[in-house]
């Protein structure tokens, strides 16, 4: 149950960041929960929480490619606002870089919503490059869903650096 709180924290807190709403996942029983975990945490997929005791205060999850294997996704990413700036979403994104690595994947790609100036910059700190493809965000036609790629073909000196923050 910590996965669904998490996620339904993420969704109140940054509502224009997920392709999911609130009010959609709020309805969703504690048995869809479960199998919402079995899913997003199988072979082919990975989703971590950052804990701050019996607290979940961040998550990410990492999926692979359906159709080419040396292509991932990150996605679901949020950092409570209590413990952004104090290097929790990089370590939640270099898990999933470490998984994703650990898979032979050689690129991992996300979508970020182009009103989040802060979580655009944050993936750039972290060695994502946008595409310049861009789609339309489902929940806001006024917003844009904008690609962002990064090579984990070999350590780079953002992954470096930011592991050791």
């Amino acid at each position: 149950m910590a996965f669904k709180d998490v996620r339904l924290r993420a969704l109140l807190d940054a509502p224009s960041a997920f392709s999911a709403t609130y009010a959609a996942e709020s309805q969703l029983t504690d048995s869809d929960w479960i199998q919402r975990t079995s899913k997003w945490c199988s072979k082919n997929s990975a989703t971590y929480l950052a804990m701050d005791g019996l607290n979940a205060c961040g998550i990410v999850s990492g999926f692979l490619d359906k159709d080419d294997a040396a292509k991932a996704h990150l996605a679901s990413m949020w950092v409570a606002p209590t413990h952004r700036r104090l290097a929790v979403g990089s370590r939640l994104v270099n898990v999933v870089i470490d998984w994703a690595r650990a898979k032979c994947v050689r690129s991992l790609q996300l979508i970020v919503t182009s009103n989040n100036d802060a979580a655009i910059k944050f993936y750039q700190r972290m060695g994502f490059k946008l595409t310049g493809k861009i789609g339309t965000y489902r929940n806001d036609p006024a917003l844009d869903d904008l690609e962002m790629i990064r090579s984990l073909s070999a350590l780079t000196a953002t992954s470096i650096s930011v592991a050791l923050d």
